[in-house]
């Protein structure tokens, strides 16, 4: 009998094997539903002469965030069904295995349908509105399943970014507002005027009173008029009347135009409504203020960051029979370096490495254990204890297990620990005498090895809600960063006192979700030049899935998030380097190490205040592609992590094992040695 599999969690690689001769059919394709609605699809695979065949083990995955459970398309691997629980288009993907292990993919677009809108109602963002601004209106949508949904006003074109085949009108009361073509709505003239939207047949209103501009004038001011791209420059306004009166809490608009020093380039940057401006591209710019029909404009200048160092490979340790997976490098209790690896998609073996000498990486020794993958790897701070992950454990027992690497020319397995981790454990983190394990991508618990012949669990976390899945904890401060995919990053006190947690009472007092909904790791860090604290939060997207036995398409990127207020995290900057996705990365001294991927390790300038793009920025310190014609997948670079570790970055890559590298240091300004001083 046909087996038929469904996943919203597509857990770990998944092989994608297209025949040129075949392809997959389904009933998904253009199909339509309503929220709450639940479908069986039909799906084949059909040759170019219209020949079917039935697929023996099927498997649907929602698209989005490709590794975390998206919830907007649910599956049920035991009635067969799948159900749509979020409006919009939502990309499902169908994977058919046939015989001989053989697979065919394809994404299928279904659209779930908006719910009638019940109510519209309208607000200002500021309800000083002044002749000669623009309104800056906001929907207040909420439909029939009395689900709101907020459009500001940068996001006014409802129509197409929202909902389907819908009506969409504005229209003003009077001639003292004009509304134009795409929505934007300006104040003329002094007096009320009243606003009237018509959504799908729906109207809401608003009365808005048009005040005269009591400005005069605007001096618009800097704290900066020269710096470097990627330099944040807070621009402040003093708005005066006509007596030369202070006016305070006026309504001020930023905006800027640029040119570039290079010819050949674009200006580019960013300003925000709070006066923060950072320009990405050098060149000569003009911030504008504007207060009702009042400007006022300052240039500024900005010049290349020019941070490029030469990064260069000096030693590697090849494994070319198996994928490796994650590793950790650590100080022996012999001081001398030392380096494990894990495998995946293998035979569960992980290797032991002499790094003491980074241009002379020596393999030393070995341990395999019943698993097919041995995801990730974590040495004690003492250099004394290694826990190893286990997935795929022929008996499913899985779990961690603990080694004694005192001698790691000569390591032994001192136990096992399986309660509540039989499902597999992805990733794991040591601390303080504790193992916090990941049990089965939902949970994470907290092992005691003070003595390691004998753990044994003291405490569990868990966000708690239906679906949830977590990829990764890391931490530090007594404080556990734990990435749970589409419901972000979770902070979680195991002992720091902020809320009063411990191991065996973990409490979680803050939060950050994103769009995307693949919060794949999280790195805490405060930076040493302004003393912000930031949360790191990396992606983890292939949008084709996974083939293990050649080159991948991979997505996602860094999100930068503002912790200094821990009741209002903000997301203030990105790391995202063109057609390469994230993996794992470290920090340190206000620079970033990333694995990007097939686009290498990168080295990332991350000093200052940061906003923005950070790539476009010339923040780039450098990179290598660790790849070799003798690997697993020969020149193909896939790097999984990267670790500064006493001057040398050290990374891991999928298909050739592990590699050292050095980053050239800062060459000394000698642009005026030359020159005399003439009096």
């Amino acid at each position: 009998m046909k087996k038929i599999f469904f996943t919203s969690l597509l857990i770990c690689f998944i092989i994608k094997l297209n025949a040129q001769d075949k392809a997959i059919v389904s009933d998904l394709d253009g199909l339509t539903l309503n929220i709450g609605d639940t479908y069986i699809p039909s799906t084949y695979v059909s040759d170019a002469n219209g020949v079917k065949s039935d697929c023996q083990n099927i498997i649907y995955y929602n698209k989005k965030g490709v590794f975390s459970s998206a919830n907007s398309i649910s599956v049920d691997s035991q009635n067969g069904t799948i159900k749509a629980n979020e409006p919009g288009n939502h990309e499902v993907v169908a994977i058919c295995i046939g015989d001989g292990g053989k697979r065919h993919s394809k994404t299928f677009e279904v659209f779930v349908n908006y719910p009638k809108i019940k109510k519209v109602e309208l607000k200002l963002d500021n309800n000083l509105v002044y002749e000669g601004n623009y309104i800056p209106l906001i929907y207040e949508i909420t439909d029939e399943l009395d689900v709101k949904r907020v459009i500001d006003y940068w996001s006014t074109d409802i129509a197409s970014k929202y909902f389907s085949n819908i009506s969409f009108s504005l229209k003003a009361q009077n001639d003292k507002i004009n509304i134009d073509k795409s929505n934007n709505i300006l104040a003329v003239r002094v007096g009320v005027s009243t606003i009237e939207a018509n959504i799908d047949g729906v109207t809401g209103s608003i009365d808005v009173k048009i005040l005269k501009n009591p400005t005069s004038k605007i001096e618009l001011v800097s704290n900066n008029d020269n710096v470097k791209t990627g330099d944040v420059i807070q621009f402040n306004t003093i708005a005066y009347d006509k007596k030369g009166k202070i006016l305070n809490d006026l309504p001020v608009n930023f905006s800027f135009t640029g040119k570039s020093f290079d010819k050949s380039n674009t200006a580019s940057g960013l300003i925000l409504q709070d006066g923060r401006f950072v320009g990405d591209v050098a060149g000569k710019y003009i911030i504008s203020a504007r207060i009702g029909n009042i400007t006022s404009s300052k240039v500024v200048n900005i010049f290349e960051r020019d941070v490029k160092r030469e990064v260069k490979t000096i030693g590697t340790g090849l494994v070319n029979d198996k994928h490796t997976s994650d590793f950790w490098v650590f100080e022996g209790v012999d001081g001398n370096d030392y380096a494990v690896t894990g495998t995946w998609g293998a035979d569960g073996t992980s290797y032991f490495w002499d790094v003491t000498s980074p241009s002379n990486i020596k393999k030393i020794d070995s341990v395999q254990v019943d698993a097919r993958t041995v995801n990730d790897v974590k040495v004690s701070a003492d250099g004394k204890i290694c826990i190893i992950s286990r997935e795929g454990a022929s008996n499913r027992k899985n779990g961690i297990i603990i080694i004694d690497v005192s001698n790691p020319y000569d390591v032994k397995i001192i136990s096992e620990y399986t309660k509540n981790l039989t499902g597999g454990v992805h990733n794991v983190f040591i601390y303080e005498d504790h193992v916090y394990a990941l049990s089965n991508g939902q949970k994470y618990y907290i092992i005691n090895i003070e003595d390691p012949k004998n753990p044994y669990e003291v405490g569990m976390f868990e966000i708690g809600k239906e679906g949830q899945s977590i990829h990764d904890v890391w931490i530090e401060d007594g404080i556990a960063y734990s990435s749970n995919w589409r419901d972000g990053v979770y902070l979680v006190d195991i002992g720091n006192g902020i809320v009063g947690g411990s191991t065996s009472k973990p409490i979680a007092f803050g939060n950050y979700t994103y769009d995307s909904g693949a919060n794949h790791a999280a790195f805490p860090f405060k930076s040493k030049s302004t003393g912000k604290f930031y949360t790191v939060l990396g992606d983890e997207i292939f949008p084709n899935g996974v083939n293990p036995n050649g080159l991948n398409e991979t997505a996602g990127f860094l999100h930068f998030v503002d912790f200094s207020d821990l009741n209002n995290p903000k997301e203030v900057a990105r790391y995202e380097l063109p057609g390469h996705g994230s993996h794992n990365y470290w920090i340190e001294d206000d620079i970033l190490y990333v694995a990007m991927y097939s686009g290498g390790v990168r080295v990332v300038d991350i000093s200052g205040d940061l906003l923005g793009d950070l790539y476009k920025q010339g923040r780039e310190i450098g990179y290598i592609l660790p790849s070799s014609p003798k690997g697993y997948i020969a020149n193909a670079t896939m790097v999984w992590g990267a670790q500064l570790y006493k001057g040398h970055v050290f990374y891991s890559d999928f298909n050739t094992g592990i590699g050292a590298a050095k980053v050239a240091k800062v060459k000394p300004d000698n642009s005026k040695t030359n020159q005399h001083l003439v009096d």
